[in-house]
């Protein structure tokens, strides 16, 4: 037998070697569902509900498990120290991000949730980190923020049946005030809908069951674009997205051109640009990482204070008992402010009851080993998509009680801010995993908790949360809690409330206090 036909034969050999292990969990990982052969536990994985599913089999194979889809090994974590000793304490080795190949057409391969921890990553949180730094949050964007939050509790006043648009418009415009120095003052501005419009159809292209296996088998990555309709789409967002936030920077661009330059992010960078020509971001990726500021800083809280509003109309208990002490405290004649912080703990235990109740972000985005690695004898093995369970850390049963109810009073005593109990070596004390874990924490993690506690704190003072009314049948509209839209952001699907303002003091108060906020808003416009 000649040399070639030796070595064709080794390769074939080699080849069907290989295949035969695809699907295969290798020795030493850590147990999980039964594999079948190429596939692995693929046909096991749900369209819908897989982190309902991750915390299932947290149930039958352990608190750390893994799962194989063809050559690609899976490991979950729902077991809280586990996530300390691997991603907070190995964040060097466990920062990067799996391959994402439709997230890269929809973004350019361009944007924090994909990037690997490299150089343009770092550069990017960093600027991220001396934005919305505590610092930062409590001394400038506080301003802004208490004046939002006046604005909105007008417009619950005034227009309560589009309550959500003016939650949404309130969460975009804090964002763009901070990222461009541009606020959104009606519910149809386009810096209050563009952002929500982009997410709608980037959670339409990356929701699950939108996409074909294309990071497990590689060779779809090479189907012809007009025989792949997902191919299109994620072509058709990107071009958006595109469009959308470099035209939003060029506003920027104009504004000061004209002389006009405001202490904002948009700003600082192209200062930075100006006087560092070899700065390590180009124009796409610092147009997407401003993008990228209104996505976190609208789409997220929007969830959250949505929830909080199914919640209170669901546990009406919870907003007597808070507005019992904000009465007490506050009286009608102003709102809640940040300053009252640390005389009203039960309203930081509803932030972070709805956090953990129905976290935005239920299944976690997945983080990637740099090289094998070993936890309590199993094996973790280099490039493994690693996944820290949010819903199961969440709504674990022997660390919270009656998990699945809604119950802020699970947090007396938890006093400090959510960034405190994420950085703390006590993983047993840890209030959520919602905004993730190590050196992929949620950079926004300080703005987020202080938007949440004011617009919460003052929708509570101001309003009766109560079920709206069939106009036809005179019945309350039925909430389903677990009527939730899974993508990106998971939100609770369209619902109704009926929102009150307590008194005509406490009307009064709020069409006072918004004439003192519009002053502070008017320059942002």
């Amino acid at each position: 037998m000649s040399i070639p036909v030796i070595v064709l034969c080794a390769g074939v050999a080699f080849l069907v070697y290989r295949m035969s292990q695809m699907g295969k969990r290798r020795a030493g990982m850590p147990p999980g569902p039964p594999t079948i052969p190429f596939l692995g536990n693929a046909l096991q994985i749900p369209a819908e509900g897989f982190y309902k599913k991750m915390k299932e089999w947290s149930g039958v194979y352990g608190k750390i498990y893994s799962l194989t889809v063809g050559s690609t090994n899976i490991i979950v974590l729902c077991d809280r120290k586990a996530v300390r000793d691997l991603i907070d304490k190995k964040s060097a080795i466990y920062s990067d991000r799996p391959a994402d190949y439709v997230g890269g057409l929809l973004t350019g391969g361009d944007h924090t949730l994909i990037d690997d921890y490299n150089g343009i990553w770092r550069e990017k949180r960093k600027q991220m980190a001396l934005h919305f730094s505590p610092k930062k949050c409590d001394e400038k964007h506080s301003i802004i923020q208490e004046a939002e939050a006046k604005c909105l509790l007008l417009g619950f006043l005034e227009d309560p049946d589009h309550f959500l648009e003016h939650v949404k418009r309130t969460t975009a415009s804090i964002a763009s005030i901070i990222t461009y120095g541009k606020r959104a003052p009606t519910i149809d501005h386009q810096y209050a809908t563009q952002v929500f419009d982009i997410m709608q159809e980037w959670t339409s292209a990356m929701g699950p069951g939108a996409n074909p296996p294309v990071d497990v088998f590689t060779w779809l990555k090479h189907w012809p674009t007009f025989l792949a309709p997902w191919k299109q789409r994620a072509y058709r967002v990107n071009a958006k997205m595109d469009e959308t936030w470099s035209r939003t920077l060029n506003d920027v661009r104009k504004r000061r051109a004209n002389g006009d330059t405001r202490d904002c992010m948009a700003d600082s960078i192209l200062d930075e640009v100006e006087k560092n020509p070899d700065y390590i971001l180009g124009e796409h990726s610092i147009q997407n990482l401003l993008g990228e500021m209104i996505e976190g800083g609208a789409d997220t809280t929007t969830a959250q204070l949505s929830t909080f509003l199914v919640a209170m109309v669901t546990y009406p208990r919870v907003m007597e008992k808070a507005q019992a002490m904000i009465d007490e405290k506050i009286g009608s004649e102003r709102s809640p402010t940040w300053k009252d912080f640390d005389s009203l703990p039960y309203i930081n235990a509803i932030v972070k009851e709805g956090l953990r109740w129905r976290p935005v972000t239920s299944v976690g985005f997945a983080h990637k080993i740099r090289e094998d690695d070993t936890y309590e004898g199993m094996l973790i093995p280099k490039d493994s998509t690693v996944f820290v369970a949010v819903w199961a850390l969440n709504h674990e049963e022997d660390h919270f009680n009656n998990e699945d109810q809604y119950w802020p009073e699970r947090y007396d005593g938890f006093s400090e801010l959510a960034n405190s109990y994420s950085g703390s070596g006590d993983y047993e004390g840890r209030d959520h995993y919602t905004y993730g874990a190590g050196r992929r924490i949620c950079p926004g993690i300080h703005l987020a908790e202080r938007n949440q506690w004011r617009s919460i704190a003052k929708i509570l003072w101001g309003f009766k949360i109560s079920r709206a009314t069939d106009p036809v049948t005179g019945q309350d509209i039925p909430i389903d809690v677990n009527a939730y839209k899974e993508g990106l952001a998971q939100s609770p699907l369209p619902f109704k409330v009926r929102l009150e303002p307590r008194s005509a003091a406490h009307a009064n108060t709020i069409r006072r206090e918004w004439k003192e906020a519009k002053s502070i808003l008017d320059k942002y416009d």
